[in-house]
């Protein structure tokens, strides 16, 4: 049981990790581009 019980606490420790790793080092920014709809207005 708490074998089962420390693997459950390394896991979360280690997900806690990976999550602030890649909010540092992921580059989750999207390229900023031109954008131009043609809008037909009505009378």
């Amino acid at each position: 049981m708490w074998r089962l019980f420390k693997v459950l606490i390394v896991l979360a420790v280690l997900g806690i990790i990976a999550l602030a790793a890649f909010a540092y080092l992921g580059d989750i920014e999207p390229e900023p581009r031109e954008t131009r709809v043609p809008v037909l207005l009505e009378p």
